[in-house]
């Protein structure tokens, strides 16, 4: 793997937590737990390798669906990741951010959440970009109907509107677009998951399970990344 030729920004879709519980026979937050775990691997290994932004899809605008125990449990684990990683995240000055709007999240894990965003602010290594109630079409929807507030406050002229004007209402304002998306569990499709953002994007899917994704498995698709020619539209 080339250090020189890290992707700046990688997403991940963490996928197959209930798959990898069901073969084991385990309940589904078990499946969670494990993913969590695997987490805090991959988060520690992309700040030691120097990729600047790191933004992971951890409960989506359609997870409200799955049973109530489930939805529950999630959020109870978040809580628990943050009491238990918190400090050593700090320690190792890696800024946390959330993407989506959290504020429907149950009062515990919010304020929680507060906490990292509060404690982590100031660090200026790796960007951990967390996506909770997170949807990229409701995202887009928002954005859309910001700048239609703005246009009927006379704050903005329609002939102004533009990408970089529609970037910045997005959730992700001020975060590069991704180099590199990768999927687990084998899945090929994106989900509702930075649909804007990855329009050029490189995407590698892999048959691995999200809690058996490891450091190693992340290298390799950075070496898999690394071999791409990156042409955005136009001629090598």
């Amino acid at each position: 793997m080339n250090r020189e030729k890290l992707p700046n920004h990688i997403a991940i879709v963490m996928d197959g937590n209930g798959r990898w519980a069901k073969n084991r026979s385990l309940p589904r937050l078990a499946g969670h737990n494990a993913g969590m775990m695997a987490l805090k691997e991959i988060v520690k290994r992309t700040s030691t390798l120097g990729v600047k932004y790191l933004t992971v899809y951890a409960f989506s605008t359609e997870n409200w669906k799955r049973p109530e125990t489930e939805v529950g449990g999630i959020f109870n684990l978040l809580v628990h990741y943050v009491d238990k990683e918190l400090e050593e995240l700090n320690q190792n000055n890696v800024k946390v951010r959330i993407i989506g709007d959290y504020s429907k999240l149950p009062k515990k894990a919010i304020q929680k959440i507060e906490e990292a965003l509060a404690k982590t602010c100031d660090n200026t290594g790796l960007q951990f970009n967390i996506a909770l109630n997170y949807g990229s079409r409701d995202e887009i929807v928002r954005a859309t109907r910001l700048i239609a507030n703005k246009v009927a406050n006379n704050e903005l002229k329609p002939e102004d509107i533009n990408q970089s004007i529609f970037e910045e209402h997005l959730f992700t304002r001020g975060i590069p677009d991704p180099d590199l998306v990768i999927r687990t569990s084998g899945e090929k499709r994106m989900s509702n998951f930075l649909l804007w953002q990855s329009a050029y994007s490189e995407f590698v899917f892999t048959e691995t399970l999200w809690p058996d994704f490891t450091p190693e498995c992340l290298e390799d698709a950075i070496k898999e990344y690394q071999r791409r020619v990156r042409r955005f539209g136009g001629l090598k």
